[in-house]
């Protein structure tokens, strides 16, 4: 299948998420992300320019880590781009933790509901790599 990268046709960065599709790739497969924001990623999968992220970004990341986003993930992804935003650093765990029981509720902000959440590794380089953000510095 052919993928047409999003600078030749002069897509807006909003839309990176989606594929150009022209009449005869309609009846072919659905599109392909990855080959999109590929180019895009360092060689650890976190996105490189932060102003690309978008939604659709956040599931095409997650897919690639066999995660299935929910609204409860979207939510965690949001705040910790807040914090981002806020401090100017990527979130570690235990910050990250505390910023969630402040801005939605204790039970949500233990370090253990984000290893559920987010599972595997660390949920702080999860987080931020799924949310868009830098590795977090003082992750390993």
């Amino acid at each position: 299948m052919k993928v047409l990268h999003a600078y030749a046709w002069n897509i807006p960065k909003w839309s990176l998420g989606f594929k150009a599709m022209t009449k005869a790739d309609s009846t072919s497969s659905p599109p392909v992300l990855s080959s999109i924001i590929e180019p895009h990623l360092d060689p650890e999968g976190y996105l490189l320019d932060l102003s690309l992220w978008n939604e659709a970004i956040a599931h095409q990341l997650a897919q690639r880590e066999n995660i299935q986003l929910t609204s409860k993930h979207m939510q965690i992804l949001h705040l910790a781009r807040k914090f981002q935003q806020a401090y100017e650093v990527s979130p570690a765990t235990r910050p990250l933790a505390k910023y969630i029981q402040i801005h939605l509720s204790p039970e949500v902000s233990a370090s253990i509901y984000l290893m559920q959440l987010f599972g595997g590794e660390a949920p702080a380089k999860r987080v931020c790599r799924l949310a868009g953000l830098p590795k977090p510095t003082n992750c390993l």
